[in-house]
């Protein structure tokens, strides 16, 4: 009788640390998924281009690894972007060498008779800003809209 009942814990504990196992490499498996996040960026609120910047960095701190965050910047926003506008071309450019893209629409830089050459070196152009964050949306990229 006191060999079942030494089996019978043995087999429990061997289910237990099997499925301790098991949820160990679940968690591995997330530590692992990659964070894909386009952010949207149109209003001219300069507080609101700030915010984007400061939830870039908490989103980092977080996810140091497995990420990727483009930042679409369209309509009132473009400013953002133009070198000779910005308040935050530090920022941008040290984000950018970290993995971050940032993206102007070329719709609204033609609206707004705005160059390529005109922009941050760092910055990439879109067709279309709204498509782009729509496409990503498709994609089974997160979605995160600053501002109002």
């Amino acid at each position: 009788m006191l060999n079942k009942i030494k089996n019978f814990v043995l087999v429990i504990a061997i289910c237990f640390l099997a499925q301790s196992g098991f949820s160990q490499g679940i968690d591995k498996t997330k530590e692992n998924k990659i964070h894909n996040i386009v952010v949207q960026l149109n209003t001219a609120d300069t507080a609101s281009w700030s915010s984007i910047i400061g939830n870039i960095k908490n989103i980092q701190k977080v996810w140091p690894t497995n990420l990727n965050i483009e930042v679409v910047v369209h309509g009132k926003a473009i400013d953002f972007l133009v070198k000779d506008k910005t308040f935050f071309a530090e920022d941008i450019q040290l984000l950018s060498g970290q993995g971050i893209k940032f993206n102007a629409c070329q719709n609204t830089m033609r609206k707004h008779n705005i160059t390529a050459d005109m922009l941050l070196k760092v910055a990439g152009t879109v067709p279309s800003g709204v498509v782009e964050v729509i496409t990503k949306q498709e994609e089974g990229w997160s979605y995160l809209k600053s501002g109002l």
